[in-house]
């Protein structure tokens, strides 16, 4: 009896031993088999973000790159307008070339002529400037003839028999001796005799300076004046 209550109870703690090591056994198994088989399998979530990531990068290049030859075409489009539209414009442009033949015109070209011709407009400009201002000095000086006149028929008008007393020729010639001196004083002191071209552009510089019609008309009003206080 004593074996038999000694051999179960000291055959139960052989046993619970083995039984909790085989175990640990399998589940250490189980664990290396888990742990290599998840080792083994591929991370295919990581590798599409990669592959994805990778497509987006390179969609985006070629994005840049279209974008890119679509710009300089546009560039290129616009040059290519402006030229043409400087031969339509440029009337030099238009006219033919005997030295360059049938050829097309270079870009050079077109741009000198170009250049060319906006020198040639503003001497034109200049040029129509320059009359327009003598012409305005012409209707000044007939504005101040027109009011001179005006003003010798008011006071004729005024007094209608003024006139009545007539002068001798002695007194004309006295007064235009006045004038004539008075201007010859001026054009002694303004005209050249160097040589025929000095005398031709004094005289006419002359003339446009000390022949105004206000001037001649103060020298004329000056004389009659002296005249008067002559004979009166």
């Amino acid at each position: 009896a004593g074996r038999l209550s000694r051999g179960p109870l000291g055959q139960g703690k052989p046993r619970l031993f083995v039984e909790s090591t085989r175990k640990g056994n399998v589940v250490s198994r189980a664990n290396s088999i888990g742990s290599t088989s998840a080792s083994s399998v591929p991370n295919t979530d990581d590798e599409d973000s990669d592959y994805h990531q990778e497509a987006y990068k390179e969609s985006y290049k070629d994005r840049r790159r279209r974008a890119h030859t679509q710009a300089e075409q546009k560039r290129r489009d616009a040059i290519k307008r402006g030229y043409d539209d400087l031969q339509t414009i440029v009337p030099t442009c238009q006219q033919q070339d005997f030295s360059i033949g049938s050829q097309k015109l270079s870009k050079a070209i077109v741009l000198q002529k170009t250049i060319d011709y906006i020198q040639f407009l503003h001497k034109e400009k200049k040029k129509q400037e320059e009359e327009v201002s003598t012409l305005r000095k012409d209707v000044t000086a007939l504005k101040i003839m027109k009011v001179n006149y005006e003003q010798i028929v008011k006071a004729h008008q005024d007094n209608p028999h003024e006139g009545e007393d007539q002068v001798s020729d002695q007194v004309k010639f006295n007064v235009f001796q006045g004038i004539m001196d008075s201007l010859f004083q001026s054009f002694n002191a303004s005209i050249s005799v160097a040589s025929f071209q000095e005398l031709s552009a004094c005289v006419f510089s002359w003339i446009e300076e000390h022949c105004k019609p206000q001037t001649l008309r103060e020298i004329v009003i000056g004389v009659l004046h002296q005249l008067k206080n002559q004979l009166y």
